[in-house]
Formats: C-alpha cells, structure tokens, sequence
C-alpha cells in the first residue's frame, strides 16, 4: 500500500535493471544524481525480474520506479512492469526511464502510460527535475 502523504518525507526512487542487461553505469549515475539531489533511493542491481522490480517498489513504498535499459526489450519490459503495478495497486506511482530507446517506441511506451523516457547524454538534472514534479503534482511530496 502506497503512502499518499509524502510531504513529510523525501522521494523515494527505486532505480532497477531488469533482463540481462549487465551494463549498470548510467543506473548508478542517475541513482547517485538523485541521492545527491535529496532523494532517497533504493538500487536493485543488476538482472532483475519486472516482478522483483514491482515487489520491491510496493515493499519499499516508493513515489517513482526508473528502469535504464540498453538490451532492446524496452517494449517488452515497461508493458511488464507498468501492468504488475497495475495489478498491484500502485497506479499512483510513477514508471520512467532511460536508456537505448527509440524516439518511436517512447511514443508508444508514453500512450501505455509510462511516464518520459530519457536517451543517452540528457542532463542529470533534467531527469531530477521531472521526478521531483511529478512527484509534487501527482502525490503531494517534496524533495
């Protein structure tokens, strides 16, 4: 169960890399970005499942959950994710990411309702921005 109520805490961002995918530097980078922003992060690692991504998002109670992807099974992986979240009853929960994507396949991952999806060299920031307004708009929180 989610908390509606996060502006008495920090945003909370689970960071995952799900497949086989073993290339976790621009993870870790966004992952350090918003930890120095003020954000509480939790990392899930390398080669994880979409169902460990979202039992872990719903354990840990997190306001946004951001996959970085570079395998080429982003049209596969969001569709997963965002679905188990649906079924599990987090769809006041944020689903963005980054990576190896297409300008037409973030079109039609936007209309599945995954939130923006950031290539290679977008500023660090940029992405911090985003989650941090989302995060205001749609759940109430503050960084």
């Amino acid at each position: 169960m989610t908390n509606n109520n996060t502006a008495d805490r920090k945003i909370r961002v689970l960071i995952g890399k799900v497949g086989l995918d073993g290339h976790d530097r621009g993870a870790k980078v966004i992952a350090a970005a918003f930890r120095d922003a003020g954000i509480e992060v939790i990392y899930t690692g390398l080669r994880q499942t979409p169902e460990t991504i979202v039992e872990a998002a719903l354990q840990e109670d997190v306001d946004a959950i951001g996959i970085s992807i570079l395998s080429g099974a982003h049209m596969t992986v969001f569709p997963k994710v965002k679905s188990l979240m649906q079924n599990k009853g987090l769809n006041d929960v944020l689903l963005f990411g980054g990576g190896i994507i297409p300008d037409q396949d973030i079109e039609e991952l936007k209309k599945m309702g995954v939130g923006q999806l950031f290539t290679p060299g977008t500023p660090t920031y940029d992405t911090i921005n985003y989650v941090k307004n989302w995060v205001r708009d749609n759940r109430g929180g503050s960084a």
